[in-house]
């Protein structure tokens, strides 16, 4: 692992400002505290494609779609060594926005992703953060890599804009996220050991 660690923290709230980036800022300033190159990218308002499962990613080494918010996330992945994806809670689950991003990043750039810490962040008004939270992290469950925990579920809660600010204990719940992931780094950084063994993945079909 390189001298210097960079943390990617994926905003995928359409607001750029919103509570989601209060609590991925929570989760950077302790980061930079304790040392670690934390950047903050939105996925902003405009429409996001989706995979369509054509399967040229395994041919291309990358989505066939070039769009610049696929493009400028899978560049900004080849140098960070930890992720945070962030969500506001729509219906009980992550922004549909952001999930078309997470399915053509996670498919295609499966080597970009293995084996680098993540966590994920759910923010939302009352409830629906737990199934949120469960879904993304699935992202990573399939992909290698480690998730960093944190003192509890690592939730948010606000409505109106800026109300996450008032979360006192979910603040604190990004704080210490921040400070689980920077000694993660620090420990992988510092006496890690190489990478895993890879077997040639086995795939079963229910149905062949």
């Amino acid at each position: 692992m390189k001298d210097n660690m960079k943390v990617l923290l994926i905003n995928g709230s359409p607001r750029g400002e919103g509570n989601t980036y209060i609590a991925l800022s929570e989760v950077a300033k302790t980061l930079e505290a304790e040392g670690v190159e934390a950047e903050i990218v939105s996925i902003g308002t405009k429409a996001v494609q989706g995979c369509i499962a054509c399967g040229k990613c395994a041919e291309l080494g990358r989505c066939v779609f070039n769009d610049t918010l696929y493009n400028n996330v899978r560049e900004k992945l080849e140098t960070a060594d930890a992720i945070v994806v962030g969500s506001p809670v729509y219906y009980a689950g992550p922004n549909g926005s952001l999930c078309a991003l997470l399915d053509r990043l996670f498919y295609s750039a499966a080597p970009l992703l293995r084996y680098k810490p993540a966590a994920s962040v759910a923010v939302c008004r009352r409830g629906g953060a737990s199934a949120t939270f469960d879904r993304l992290n699935k992202y990573f469950m399939m992909s290698c890599m480690p998730v960093v925990s944190s003192q509890y579920w690592n939730s948010v809660h606000g409505h109106a804009k800026g109300e996450a600010e008032q979360d006192a204990e979910g603040l604190q719940t990004m704080r210490t996220l921040g400070r689980n992931m920077a000694w993660v780094l620090k420990s992988l950084k510092n006496g890690g050991q190489p990478m895993p063994e890879r077997e040639e993945p086995v795939k079963t079909s229910f149905i062949r």
